[in-house]
């Protein structure tokens, strides 16, 4: 992996996570406990197995599965040069 692809990736994952904060450090934590305790896994391996991310994301957010990852369409929308990440990302998702 080239080094710009490591940092949008990075940039990526970060925005994720800014969302997440945004909508309360309780369910933030929730979601980096399940990944750690259901999947041995962090936030930073979500884009190479978004599984993970949607199984916890549905879990502690419920209803409001689709709104977060509304936001994080808006957060990541100020990143540029990410389109396949944001592309391949929101098709699992969205599945």
């Amino acid at each position: 992996m080239g080094s710009l692809e490591a940092e949008n990736k990075i940039a990526f994952i970060t925005c994720i996570e800014i969302v997440l904060m945004r909508r309360g450090n309780v369910n933030y934590n929730l979601v980096l406990a399940k990944l750690k305790a259901q999947f041995s896994c962090g936030m930073d391996d979500c884009l190479d197995h978004p599984e993970y991310l949607k199984t916890v994301l549905k879990e502690v957010y419920k209803h409001d599965y689709n709104a977060v990852l509304d936001d994080i369409s808006l957060e990541t929308d100020k990143l540029t040069d990410i389109d396949k990440i944001k592309a391949d990302f929101f098709k699992f998702m969205m599945s």
